[in-house]
């Protein structure tokens, strides 16, 4: 059983620069079996309920990250290789990658960080608060995330708003207007072959190389180091696995964070009972937390290829074809999560699946971005800052990145 989606549009990006498509998701739930979306020269098949997303994170010898790679389009035979990352690798590549560095973001490890984390969201919420407001993304959402990321990765905090500018680049890339000429940067590499086809890639290798020489020479105690040291059974880092990691570990550490930070900020502003509850008992933090992280959504979707001829959902799958797991439409599905369009930092019902579906592929940062949410929200009921939104927020028009560029907030209180 399946459906032709020729009458629904979900990866136009433009759309997304005035919300989520939601109604759309919700024709698209409500279609019996899977929805084959037309896409490019051929099309996917879209995975948009809760259920349907859950079974595929949990089988991936059946629907492969590597094969094709995350991306919702093709890739050539060379750029598969030269963009292939931890995301877009199966077993046992991906679990040789994965052991190299997840004792750094292991819930023991995230916590030495705690402390980090809130001296610089103290930081950012006084400074906001003295000047009365501004723009919460440049001023509080985006600096949080990337300046905790670069402590644990080593790098020089003073390097944060040129690493933010080309995470900002990167997200473009998958906007229908990208800026950027491809020679930015001094880029001479062909877009297709790297990730986002954006000359920001280009500079944040080429930063990421200058970290692994230096930390080659002069090893430090920090991410980077064990990366440049990582051993495993003999094995190291190759060049392009290392750099590769570093842009991961960069445009991740930053911009999803950054996103939820954002939209819970603004979920918050626009349900000021919900944050009321937080003020009254601060140890709602954490299960504020995981509204924010089901109502932002910071990742749309992630692709996956049938390695074999299989069947969900009632719909025939060949060995080959895409499947796309549609998370902001997962996370929005009201078989899972009751009233799903009503914030409620106190539901129940919060395993949403904006880290994945679970299985091999769940985000390796989860933890952190956990920590940094949670801290951020104490930080700000400690201070009694309640924030009210002044102007509309500006989209960003990408159907990978939930993105907000900008968007005014004030202190009331």
């Amino acid at each position: 059983m399946s459906t032709d989606a020729s009458t629904f549009d979900v990866t136009s990006p433009a759309q997304y620069a005035h919300g989520i498509p939601h109604e759309t998701f919700a024709a698209m739930r409500a279609t019996p079996g899977l929805v084959w979306h037309p896409y490019e020269s051929s099309g996917f098949w879209a995975a948009t309920r809760y259920a349907d997303v859950k079974a595929i994170s949990m089988a991936p010898k059946v629907f492969s990250s590597g094969i094709g790679h995350t991306n919702l389009w093709d890739l050539e035979a060379d750029a598969l290789e030269a963009r292939r990352s931890i995301i877009d690798t199966d077993a046992p590549d991906h679990t040789r990658l994965r052991r190299l560095v997840s004792k750094a973001f292991a819930p023991n490890s995230i916590r030495t960080w705690e402390d980090t984390t809130r001296s610089i969201a103290a930081e950012l919420l006084d400074a906001f608060v003295e000047r009365g407001g501004g723009d919460w993304v440049e001023l509080v959402a985006a600096p949080l995330p990337i300046r905790v990321i670069l402590t644990i990765l080593g790098v020089p905090v003073e390097d944060a708003d040129h690493l933010v500018e080309l995470s900002n680049y990167l997200v473009e890339g998958t906007t229908d207007r990208p800026t950027l000429p491809p020679d930015a940067f001094g880029n001479t590499t062909p877009l297709r072959l790297l990730p986002f086809a954006s000359p920001a890639s280009h500079a944040l290798f080429e930063y990421g190389e200058r970290m692994f020489e230096a930390r080659r020479a002069q090893p430090q105690d920090d991410l980077v180091t064990q990366l440049v040291q990582a051993q495993d059974a003999g094995d190291r880092l190759s060049h392009d696995e290392f750099r590769n990691f570093f842009h991961v570990l960069v445009f991740a550490g930053n911009e999803t964070t950054r996103t939820a930070i954002t939209h819970g900020t603004m979920a918050f502003a626009a349900n000021p009972d919900q944050w009321a509850r937080v003020l009254a008992a601060p140890s709602l933090a954490d299960p504020a937390t995981e509204e924010v992280l089901r109502w932002a959504t910071p990742v749309l979707h992630m692709r996956r290829t049938a390695a074999v001829d299989t069947e969900l959902a009632e719909t025939a799958i060949a060995q080959g074809d895409k499947v796309v797991m549609w998370y902001v439409s997962a996370n929005y599905d009201g078989e899972q999560f009751a009233d799903p369009f009503r914030f409620d930092i106190t539901r129940s019902d919060d395993a949403h699946v904006s880290f994945g579906g679970g299985g091999p592929h769940f985000c390796l940062g989860a933890f952190l971005a956990r920590m940094e949410i949670r801290v951020l929200l104490e930080e700000m009921a400690r201070r009694n800052i309640t924030l009210d939104q002044t102007g509309p927020e500006i989209r960003v028009a990408s159907n990978f990145v939930h993105g907000v560029a900008s968007v005014p907030m004030t202190v009331v209180r």
